[in-house]
């Protein structure tokens, strides 16, 4: 999961050595935080929180194929 969403927001934003992701398993399921340059925020987050919007949605879709629920949080 995390390296999926490395890939996708690294190739959007400007600052790509910047982009941190950890992986924290809760009891609620996995929670991914993303961490990115404060110039970058809102390409990753889009006009009207699409492009999150799309990302949570693959990671959910890929979350049910492996049986777990997963969560994206943009710090």
């Amino acid at each position: 999961m995390k390296e999926l969403v490395e890939y996708i927001v690294k190739s959007i934003v400007a600052e790509p050595d910047k982009v941190s992701i950890t992986e924290e398993n809760t009891d609620a399921g996995l929670v991914l935080k993303l961490e990115v340059a404060p110039d970058d925020k809102g390409r990753v987050i889009g006009k009207q929180g699409r492009v999150a919007e799309a990302m949570r949605t693959l990671l959910r879709v890929k979350g049910a194929k492996e049986e777990i629920r997963v969560r994206l949080e943009i710090v």
